[in-house]
């Protein structure tokens, strides 16, 4: 059947005349999905075959529209919800109630101090990574005092624009009326 329907195709191909050939060969690709599939082969091979079934085809149709309409049906209705999760409340226990002002005082010097320690700390190591890039630059032939001007123009340039947005924010605030 299939090569009496190729033989068929390719005389018609043939009669249309040169351009006939390009629009199937269009799908006719090397990696195309398309290159072996004919509908019009499938539906002759489907009439084939539903001629040879036999008087039990309409039956064996009917069942088969009847389950595939029942697992469709059974698709569509199935519904899924999560229920909402339950909203997480934190507690943060991090000072008595009964502190003295003494205490208070006391705690915030500490950890003043240690924010001081730690600042230092960092400021240590970022002039360690400045001295060894400085070392790097100059052992590279650049001019390491010219780049550390610019970078520290850039720096003030970036600060002067940074009070110059703050002092425009107030300004816009300053001159909207409270209500």
């Amino acid at each position: 059947m299939g090569a009496v329907f190729m033989r068929r195709s390719a005389e018609t191909l043939a009669k249309r005349g040169d351009n006939a050939y390009l629009p199937p060969m269009l799908f006719r690709r090397k990696n195309s999905m398309w290159s072996n599939v004919s509908p019009t082969g499938a539906v002759s091979d489907f009439l084939s075959v539903w001629r040879t079934a036999g008087p039990q085809r309409w039956r064996s149709l009917l069942a088969a529209l009847v389950m595939t309409g029942l697992v469709f049906s059974l698709i569509v209705r199935e519904e899924h919800r999560i229920p909402p999760r339950a909203p997480g409340i934190t507690y943060i226990n991090s000072w008595r109630a009964d502190r003295s002002d003494a205490e208070i005082k006391a705690s915030n010097l500490l950890n003043q101090q240690i924010k001081n320690d730690k600042t230092a700390e960092q400021a240590k190591a970022d002039e360690e990574v400045r001295h060894i890039y400085r070392t790097l630059g100059k052992i590279s032939g650049m001019d390491v005092d010219k780049i550390e001007r610019d970078a520290a123009a850039d720096r003030a340039a970036e600060a002067k624009a940074k009070a110059d947005a703050l002092a425009h924010d107030a300004a816009v605030r300053a001159a909207i009326p409270a209500k």
